[in-house]
């Protein structure tokens, strides 16, 4: 359905409901990295109740994938090598805020800003989700799947999307020799390291899967974009969604939008099944 498939460099967006297989699309992505990069992607799991999205059980079941849980945390000045065991660790829910902004801001002369504890403990969460995304792409992985985007009716008054835009801004596309040397501190003494684990940011693919009220394929297709929606700068736009076909329920895949090679235009039926997504 992509002549390219995901090309290199860009943002993809999956919009769906939930329970309609944006997980197993973003798990088989990630994985298919262990082949394509030599890497497994990353996995960001945003979802502030747990893993209920299971992708640990996912992942094991479908691809033999030991989905273990990144945790190493890097503070200034602080030794900022991983353990060995962290390399293999491709999971990271460190960023599980959800709901409106105001929720996190208070009242100002000007308006509103960030609550300081609330940034206090979300700069903190970073000292661990920037580690994770510059060892892992500076190891070789050249994916990220980020799931766990809530429904939202005016994406630009949410939290989430503004959590997405500064880790896309300030991690997952950020010039590796800056994001090496804000994290390894003193510079000179890890400028070895840095030198020699240079990666082109803008050769790693991003998947941002975004659960949405609407369920039927159709009212996906003609979804309109709203204030602060990440799909409107998106390069690719996949919607997946169902639709009644005789007396069972169809689940179907489109392509919206995709930029940089061919795409088709046909809606294509697929099924969630023991082995996965099967067109």
């Amino acid at each position: 359905m992509l002549g390219g498939g995901l090309l290199p460099g860009t943002l993809t967006v999956v919009y769906g409901a939930t329970g309609i297989g944006k997980t197993h699309l973003g798990l088989t992505f990630g994985s298919h990295g262990r082949v394509a990069d030599g890497a497994p992607g990353l996995v960001f799991d945003m979802n502030a109740r747990g893993d209920s999205q299971q992708h640990h059980a996912y992942a094991a079941r479908l691809f033999g994938w030991d989905l273990r849980r990144w945790t190493h945390t890097v503070t200034p000045m602080t030794d900022p090598y991983p353990p060995a065991e962290q390399m293999r660790a491709f999971y990271c829910d460190a960023l599980p805020w959800v709901g409106k902004l105001r929720n996190y801001q208070v009242p100002t002369i000007d308006g509103f800003e960030f609550d300081w504890n609330w940034k206090a403990v979300y700069n903190h969460a970073l000292y661990t989700v920037r580690p994770f995304v510059y060892f892992h792409l500076g190891a070789g992985s050249r994916r990220v799947v980020v799931d766990g985007i809530e429904p939202m009716d005016v994406p630009g008054d949410h939290i989430q999307p503004y959590i997405f835009d500064d880790l896309y801004r300030k991690g997952i596309h950020r010039d590796s020799e800056t994001l090496g040397m804000e994290i390894c501190l003193p510079v000179w003494k890890h400028r070895e390291f840095i030198d020699a684990h240079r990666y082109d940011h803008a050769a790693v693919t991003t998947l941002l899967l975004i659960t949405t009220e609407e369920t039927r394929l159709e009212h996906l297709i003609g979804r309109k974009v709203a204030t602060g929606d990440i799909g409107a700068v998106a390069n690719t736009i996949l919607v997946m969604g169902s639709e009644r076909v005789g007396s069972r329920i169809g689940r179907f895949l489109a392509v919206v939008k995709h930029r940089g090679s061919a795409m088709s235009d046909e809606i294509a039926e697929y099924r969630v099944t023991e082995q996965g997504i099967v067109l």
